[in-house]
């Protein structure tokens, strides 16, 4: 039982029966135009995936080299580290902030039932699509696997290093962090105040959780605020906006994997642009919850 729970709970198991039941999905309702191009991004999102593998996944990978160092030092730069934090989540919390983390995917379905009825406007499908297919070519840019893949057992009391290149094994998955992306989404399209309520609960686990798991830095964190405004803008049709905050994304990106230097000499630098990235995403917020809610006259002619 237990190998069997490992095998299917392996990333590529997971990817291909995501890509099985979302055509399953799709020929379910050929008139809904958003469910073919889940589809589509499940499958550039799964060739994606093995061709990073490829590139950056293996031992005898052409680029296996990942910005870990790097980023336990931006961490550093911003006064403030995910080994400094993650202490205090561990014991009573952990497992709590567990069972978040994995909770991301059902609450993707959760959040597409939801806003489905009560928020016609947002299509969390193509939110979905915008991650998948964008969120590869970011983990491309900056390659990084995050503190526990970088220290293993050490990860909690981290030892010091130099901001160097290192050569890991694994496929990137930190920079930026989707998991605090997605659960940012749910914020941006939650639909009144009670799912506003529940969604800010797992916005707020869900950037603990990265961080109690060893799975993130901080400052993937900061970037993932972005990330998630694109992908909230893509789901809305605002595709210029949307086009702005994936900019931002790539600029931090770029600017993290060329310009550490200057960012590590000057920390109030790193932290300005950090503060301006977390003004810029809870204005989105605020923005988007001042929109009035449609009448239940227009929710009941949509979902008709």
């Amino acid at each position: 039982m237990g190998s069997l729970l490992a095998f299917l709970t392996q990333p590529a198991i997971i990817a291909t029966l995501a890509l099985f039941f979302s055509v399953v999905w799709m020929l379910m309702d050929e008139r809904d135009r958003t469910r073919p191009l889940l589809v589509i991004a499940l499958t550039v999102n799964l060739f994606s995936g093995f061709f990073l593998k490829m590139l950056m996944g293996t031992e005898g990978g052409m680029l296996p080299y990942k910005y870990d160092r790097v980023l336990v030092a931006m961490d550093q730069s911003l006064g403030i580290t995910a080994a400094a934090l993650a202490p205090a989540l561990q014991g009573f919390w952990r497992t709590p902030l567990i069972v978040v983390y994995q909770l991301m995917i059902p609450m993707m379905i959760a959040w597409f039932l939801v806003t489905r009825r009560r928020n016609p406007r947002a299509s969390a499908v193509l939110a979905y699509v915008a991650e998948l297919i964008a969120g590869p070519a970011m983990y491309a840019i900056l390659p990084a696997c995050g503190p526990v893949y970088l220290f293993g057992a050490q990860w909690l009391h981290p030892p010091q290093v130099e901001p160097t290149l290192v050569k890991m094994v694994g496929l990137p998955n930190a920079f930026p962090s989707l998991h605090v992306a997605t659960a940012l989404v749910f914020v941006l399209m939650a639909p009144g105040k009670l799912w506003r309520a529940v969604a800010l609960v797992f916005f707020a686990g869900t950037w603990l959780a990265t961080i109690a798991t060893g799975e993130h830095y901080l400052i993937d964190l900061i970037a993932g605020l972005m990330f998630g405004c694109f992908a909230a803008s893509v789901g809305y049709r605002r595709y210029k906006g949307a086009a702005v905050y994936l900019a931002i994304v790539a600029a931090w990106s770029l600017a993290v994997r060329f310009g550490f230097a200057l960012f590590i000499a000057q920390p109030m630098l790193l932290r300005v642009f950090a503060g301006i990235t977390a003004a810029g995403a809870v204005w989105s917020v605020i923005r988007e919850w001042r929109v009035p809610p449609m009448p239940q006259s227009a929710l009941a002619e949509e979902a008709s």
